[in-house]
């Protein structure tokens, strides 16, 4: 590979720079994005077709020097395959048309057979990493059981998720089966992306944090971990003289609002922890020590900023981690996704300012070293 920087972060393995990439780096803020969900129709059209989902998941990477690819997708495409009827409202986001409210709907979930039902997205994995051809590593993902459920619940969005803790807090028993049903098919979901050529999955918690500490445990967390004890992560890839190797897929965990749980979270049998723009870096470093690797965490309002101001947080976030050894893995990222609102310049002025102060440090780190 090119470029496995990102990958070897993640396994707490020695890198010449801090890897970074940006959750929802192929998205809105970009015009060149916008040209191509335009000719797809709608953003569910351009999900569902391969090599449009290939077109903008390599966007980022024509304009940025970025040290990993994310897998263009949406988190609501496992329970749209479980029959619930998604689409998209303008200007309302994404809803079901069938809600998940009562023990019928809850017994009518099945797992579908993510090479079926979802067939769309493992041909779109397999797609962008024949055109990334090594350039750097591909991410595959899913939303995590709990985040899925409360859309599933809800209908869609929701400012106080009454329905969903609603059925936590009346039925936890529905609620407890609607989770192991989603567990499932997320780990059936991540393991058909591992197959079909992910090198990396995440795992995005994005409502884990409205729980009450206790409650998290039980009914976020407690799903996550079933999901990362089922999947296979490692791989088979053939390299280039034709020879066959096995591979290990890092896995990524990210619980918005979940600095509360990090000991938790590092516990779970993940590779890294994401972490988003309330955390201290450094005292999450110390927290999980050398047990897991760290994703994160710039506040993602600050590339709203100049570029000079966007450098000087850059660097902040860095020096906020400490000087890199080996043992302790960190690859930068946004503390939650890219605005759609954002400047390119400003992508431009971060990724360099990372890549350049982290070489930095790494050579400063290496003459006090004496090597």
């Amino acid at each position: 590979m090119n470029n496995d920087v990102f990958l070897r972060a993640l396994l707490r393995e020695p890198t010449e720079h801090t890897p970074i990439w940006l959750m929802r780096q192929a998205g809105r803020y970009l015009p060149e994005y916008n040209a191509t969900r335009k000719r797809a129709g709608s953003f569910l059209a351009l999900c569902k077709a391969p090599e449009l989902a290939c077109e903008v998941t390599l966007q980022p990477l024509e304009r940025w020097p970025l040290d990993a690819a994310i897998l263009f997708s949406d988190i609501l495409t496992v329970p749209d395959a479980m029959g619930l009827g998604l689409y998209f409202a303008d200007g309302e986001g994404p809803k079901f048309e069938r809600p998940v409210r009562d023990e019928a709907a809850v017994a009518r979930l099945a797992v579908p057979d993510p090479n079926v039902e979802l067939r769309y997205v493992m041909d779109g994995v397999s797609t962008i990493r024949r055109a990334l051809n090594g350039r750097v590593p591909l991410i595959g993902f899913s939303g995590s059981p709990w985040t899925l459920a409360c859309y599933m619940v809800e209908g869609g969005g929701s400012d106080d998720f009454r329905q969903v803790k609603s059925m936590l807090y009346k039925r936890p028993d529905l609620m407890h089966r609607m989770l192991a049903v989603t567990a499932d098919a997320v780990r059936d979901y991540l393991n058909a992306q591992i197959d079909a050529g992910a090198q990396a999955v995440m795992i995005f918690d994005t409502w884990g944090g409205i729980l009450p500490d206790g409650h998290y445990q039980t009914f976020s967390l407690g799903y996550i971990r079933r999901v990362l004890e089922g999947l296979r992560l490692e791989r088979e890839e053939r390299a280039p003289d034709g020879s066959v190797r096995r591979v290990r897929v890092p896995s990524i965990v990210f619980t918005k609002g979940g600095g509360l749980w990090l000991e938790d979270i590092a516990a779970s049998g993940c590779d890294a922890v994401g972490l988003d723009w309330t955390v201290n870096l450094g005292q999450a470093r110390a927290r999980v020590g050398d047990r897991v690797a760290l994703q994160g965490n710039l506040d993602p309002m600050i590339l709203m900023a100049d570029g000079p101001q966007i450098q000087a947080e850059a660097i902040k976030t860095l020096e906020s981690w400490g000087a890199p050894q080996p043992g302790q893995g960190h690859v930068f990222n946004l503390g939650h996704g890219i605005s759609q609102f954002t400047p390119p310049e400003s992508v431009t002025a971060l990724v360099e300012a990372v890549h350049s102060y982290s070489r930095e440090q790494r050579r400063r780190g290496a003459a006090a070293s004496g090597l």
